[in-house]
C-alpha cells in the first residue's frame, strides 16, 4: 500500500511539473495559433533609420558616425553643407525639406510582405540625443489614402501604457495586438508626437532620401491616432520613428533581409506603387505560397566601406540585418557607390570591396544565416561612371559569381544589362539616370531570383513531384 501511495505521489508530482513547464513555456512564447500550431515573430516590413535634422534637406545625412546635434539651419552643428549631388554622386530627384512636427499625428503607410494574425510595431529613436515622447500609437488596415478599414483599428500600448518615452539611442517594441493581416496588405501606423521637433537639437530618426517613395500623412494639431479618416495638413515621403512591423508566423517561416543602397531602396520607381525589387520579390513569394517576410534594408547612397548619407553597411549590419526579427536569409546588393564615389581613384580597390563583402558573409554565417550575393547592375552613363570604376564592377561581379563565398548568386547584372552593350542598362529598364532601374527593371531583377533559395528541403521536394 505504502509503495503504491509513493508511486501515485511520484506520478502526481511529475504531472504537476509537466503542467507547470507547459504553462511557463506558453506564457513566454508568442502563443499558439488555431490547431495548436506554435508561432513566433517574424518581420513583415522594415526600413533603414538614419539621422536627419528637423527642417533640413531630406537627403542630408551624417558625414560620419558622430552625427548631430542639429542647429537652426536644419543641419548637424559644425557640419558643412554637403556638396551638390552632381559633384559627389548620382543626381537624386528633388527632395523637400523634412517637415517640423509639433503636437501632430503621423499616419504612416507600410506594405506587409508576410501575413499573420497578430501584430506588433517597433518605434525607434536610435539617432536621437534626447528622449522622444510618444503620446499615442495605433495600427490598422489601410482602406485608401489616410483612411483605415472599419473595425481594423487597434490601439498600441507599450508595456501596458498607451504613451511612452523612448530613451535616446533606443527603440521601443509595442505590445501584441490581435489583427489579421493578409499577405501584401497595407497597414497604417499612427504615431502622435505631443512635442515640437524644432525645439530640440536632437536629430530625428527617419527614413528620408531618394528612396522610400511612399506618401505618409501629417495631421493638424492634436492627437488623431485611431481616427477612421485622419485629417491631413501635409504629406511627406519620409517614414518617421518607425523601424519595423512584425507578425506571428509558423516556426518554419523566416524573413529575407535585402541590404543595399538606393537600387534596393527603390529610387526612380513610381511613388506609392511598391515597385522596388524587394516588393516584387514579396509578390512572387506570395504567388507561390512561399511564406517568407521580405525586409527592405536599402538606403540611398549607402556604401560598404565608408559612411555617407547613412552609415556604412559594415557599421549598420548588426542592427539593420542581424537583429531583424525572424531573419533567416540575406541578399546583399552593395558596392556601386563605393566604386562610383571613388571615380578614377585607385582606392577603394575591387579587393577592398571584396574584403568588405567577406566580412558581411562571415557575420551572417556566424548567426546561422544563408547569405546570397547579387551582382552589381550596369551604370555606364551615370554621372559618376568611369572606365576604372567599370573595371572594379566587373572584378567584383566575377568574384561574386565564381568564388563560392556566398551561399548562392543572384545575377541582377545579367537580368537588366543591354546584351549589345553589357556596361549599360537595357534602355527599357533605364529611368534616364543610367544607374537605377524603372518599375519594369526592378520587376526584372526580382524575376531573376531563384525562389528555390527560400524553399525548405521539404517544399522543394513537393514542388518537383
Amino acid at each position: 500500500m505504502k509503495s503504491r501511495m509513493i508511486s501515485h505521489l511520484s506520478s502526481f508530482r511529475a504531472s504537476v511539473i509537466v503542467v507547470l513547464a507547459v504553462s511557463i513555456f506558453s506564457a513566454q512564447s508568442p502563443g499558439r495559433a488555431q490547431g495548436g500550431r506554435l508561432d513566433h515573430w517574424v518581420g513583415t516590413w522594415a526600413t533603414v533609420p538614419v539621422a536627419r535634422c528637423p527642417g533640413g534637406a531630406a537627403g542630408q545625412g551624417p558625414q560620419g558616425k558622430a552625427f548631430g546635434p542639429c542647429d537652426s539651419r536644419g543641419q548637424a552643428a559644425g557640419q558643412s553643407v554637403p556638396a551638390p549631388a552632381s559633384q559627389s554622386g548620382p543626381v537624386p530627384p528633388a527632395q523637400a525639406p523634412l517637415p517640423i512636427l509639433n503636437n501632430q499625428t503621423m499616419r504612416q503607410i507600410v506594405r506587409a510582405s508576410l501575413g499573420g494574425d497578430r501584430v506588433r510595431v517597433v518605434l525607434t529613436n536610435v539617432y536621437g540625443t534626447a528622449p522622444l515622447a510618444i503620446g499615442a500609437a495605433h495600427v490598422g488596415l489601410r482602406e485608401r489614402d489616410a483612411a483605415i478599414k472599419a473595425g481594423s483599428g487597434r490601439v498600441l500600448t507599450f508595456s501596458g501604457n498607451p504613451a511612452v518615452t523612448i530613451p535616446a539611442g533606443s527603440v521601443m517594441l509595442s505590445d501584441t495586438v490581435a489583427l489579421t493581416v493578409p499577405p501584401l496588405a497595407e497597414l497604417a501606423v499612427d504615431v502622435y508626437l505631443p512635442g515640437n521637433t524644432a525645439e530640440t537639437s536632437s536629430p530625428i530618426t527617419a527614413h528620408a532620401g531618394t528612396g522610400g517613395l511612399q506618401t505618409n500623412y501629417i495631421s493638424p494639431s492634436g492627437n488623431h491616432a485611431a481616427a477612421a479618416t485622419m485629417p491631413v495638413k501635409e504629406t511627406t515621403l519620409a517614414w518617421f520613428f518607425l523601424a519595423r512591423v512584425e507578425v506571428t508566423a509558423p516556426r518554419e517561416v523566416g524573413a529575407i533581409v535585402a541590404v543595399g543602397d538606393s537600387i534596393t531602396d527603390g529610387s526612380r520607381s513610381t511613388a506609392n506603387t511598391n515597385n522596388r525589387w524587394p516588393d516584387h520579390l514579396a509578390r512572387r513569394l506570395a504567388a507561390q505560397n512561399i511564406k517568407m517576410g521580405v525586409l527592405n534594408s536599402g538606403f540611398s547612397g549607402n556604401r560598404i566601406l565608408e559612411d555617407g548619407t547613412a552609415v556604412s553597411a559594415l557599421a549598420r549590419f548588426d542592427r539593420d540585418v542581424l537583429a531583424q526579427t525572424g531573419v533567416t536569409h540575406v541578399i546583399v546588393l552593395e558596392g556601386i557607390n563605393d566604386i562610383g564615389m571613388a571615380r578614377d581613384k585607385p582606392s577603394p580597390s575591387s579587393a577592398d570591396i571584396i574584403a568588405g563583402h567577406r566580412q558581411l558573409i562571415e557575420r551572417a554565417h556566424a548567426q546561422g544565416l544563408k547569405i546570397y550575393g547579387a551582382t552589381l547592375t550596369p551604370f555606364e552613363g551615370a554621372n559618376y561612371w568611369s572606365p576604372d570604376g567599370e573595371a572594379k564592377r566587373k572584378a567584383l561581379n566575377e568574384w561574386i559569381r565564381t568564388s563560392k563565398a556566398y551561399d548562392g548568386v543572384i545575377d541582377f547584372d545579367a537580368a537588366v544589362r543591354d546584351p549589345n552593350n553589357r556596361t549599360k542598362l537595357l534602355p527599357k529598364f533605364d529611368p534616364g539616370d543610367h544607374l537605377h532601374a524603372n518599375d519594369a527593371g526592378y520587376e526584372a531583377m526580382a524575376s531573376a531570383i531563384n525562389l528555390d533559395l527560400f524553399r525548405s528541403a521539404r517544399d522543394r521536394t513537393s514542388t518537383r513531384q
